[in-house]
């Protein structure tokens, strides 16, 4: 409102134009929208900062969302926004206010200060208190963003140590391999069997050098193959196709292979436990085949 008195409207006017009915409408404190109707994500933004001041960085998912997370903003969704620890603005509204003294130098996108991915992203996971959407927003974070597993672990340990629980867990599955939220979901699971550890995401070639498939988790020793398929992708087009190829490149170099939608690994853990262990002795029964595994499995070492 104090630009608006600069203009020359009077905060009489201001205040009669925000009452219901009116042509305006007041966000937060001192900031007035110009217009009736729902506000865009870009304005809440927008007033956020001009409530919290020159000295603001948004960060968590909306953070996120503006460097290129693939995520929409549920309805009510607060705008998440840093602070210097001396300045005294507080949370109002739908603005969430937090107060430290680790101020990350923004970068600049869609003309907005953001902190950066690393921090946005575990500003985010530390209000959150369930480990499966922690888990699917740093595996998102690290394929859509491109943040580093090694980059993510440096911030949790810089900063507060409040909340770092489940996101620290959730952070060495991805680190061991899992690719998606599912596939850290997947190794819980395995770790119930007490099966050898499979190999995570390394590629399957047969005797000749040919490209079988990458599986999501690998037992080379007995040549099992455990896939997570999404109906989403996998049984629909075009990736169905590309799975029903994938599976008779399986099936043609003689590889065993487990099927998994992600929904069981939540809803029955027991009997897809259950089905991993059969397949494994049914693959040990028989002679091995002459597939090759790409690589080695590397287990990445954060002093953790």
């Amino acid at each position: 409102m104090a630009h608006l008195e600069s203009l020359g409207v009077p905060p009489g006017t201001s205040y009669r134009r925000c009452l219901p009915g009116g042509p305006w409408q007041r966000l937060l404190p001192g900031v007035v929208l110009l217009r009736t109707g729902d506000p865009t994500r870009r304005q809440l933004v927008e007033g956020a900062l001009l409530h919290c001041g020159d000295h603001a960085v948004v960060t968590g998912l909306e953070s996120c969302r503006r460097q290129g997370l693939k995520r929409e903003a549920r309805p009510g969704e607060p705008v998440h926004v840093l602070l210097p620890l001396h300045l005294k603005t507080t949370s109002n509204g739908y603005v969430v206010v937090e107060r430290t003294k680790r101020m990350p130098a923004p970068v600049r996108a869609e003309g907005l200060p953001l902190a950066p991915v690393a921090r946005a992203v575990l500003d985010a996971c530390r209000r959150m208190r369930e480990r499966p959407p922690i888990r699917a927003l740093l595996a998102e974070a690290v394929q859509q963003l491109g943040a580093e597993p090694a980059e993510l672990f440096a911030e949790l340990e810089s900063g507060s140590k409040r909340g770092t629980a489940l996101p620290r867990a959730a952070l060495l599955e991805i680190a061991s391999g899992a690719r998606s939220a599912a596939e850290a979901e997947a190794m819980g699971v395995w770790r119930r069997t007490g099966l050898p550890e499979p190999v995570w995401n390394f590629p399957l070639h047969d005797e000749r050098g040919r490209h079988i498939a990458t599986p999501d988790a690998w037992w080379d020793d007995v040549a099992l193959a455990w896939e997570i398929d999404s109906y989403e992708f996998h049984f629909g087009q075009p990736g169905y196709a590309s799975t029903l190829a994938r599976n008779n490149r399986y099936a043609a170099a003689g590889v065993a292979l487990v099927q998994t939608v992600p929904s069981r690994l939540r809803t029955a853990p027991r009997a897809v436990t259950e089905e991993l262990v059969l397949a494994y002795q049914a693959a040990a029964a028989r002679p091995r085949p002459p597939v090759v595994l790409s690589g080695r499995h590397k287990r990445l070492v954060h002093g953790l």
